[in-house]
């Protein structure tokens, strides 16, 4: 009985710890997306920008990740981005886009803003620090 007491108290104590840390780290709604309509992108929600000023696309931080996404954006035009993180239950607290040396802290319920301009076509991944476990799209075209 000593034997079987030494391997399950340590297996016990190592699920318990996992469980916690499991549950402090990253979250993302992990259903599987249902094949309906195509989810609608901030291109078609957002209006377009007066000539000379940047493209506002509203996005935010939720349980579910960066929300909306995938969000369409052409090449070649600015867009100011406003980001405000609405929960401390994700690792998403800042925006990083590789491709544009963007890696900005965002504070609890506060907007952000991050300005940027695309400069190639096609699948732009954006999303935490912890590379990338929680991320959003932008598709530009």
């Amino acid at each position: 009985m000593p034997f079987f007491s030494k391997i399950i108290k340590p297996l016990l104590a190592l699920t318990l710890a996992a469980a916690v840390l499991g549950a402090q780290g990253c979250t993302k709604d992990s259903k599987p997306a249902e094949p309906s309509a195509p989810a609608p992108t901030a291109a078609a929600a957002q209006p377009a920008a007066k000539p000379g000023e940047p493209r506002t696309i509203a996005l935010s931080v939720t349980d579910k990740g960066y929300e909306p996404s995938p969000v369409t954006l052409k090449q070649g035009e600015p867009v100011k981005l406003v980001l405000t993180r609405t929960t401390d239950h994700t690792c998403a607290t800042e925006i990083v886009l590789e491709d544009y040396n963007i890696n900005t802290p965002l504070p609890l319920n506060k907007p952000v803003e991050v300005a940027f301009t695309p400069t190639k076509t096609g699948k732009l991944v954006y999303g935490c620090a912890m590379g990338k476990m929680i991320s959003g799209v932008f598709m530009v075209e």
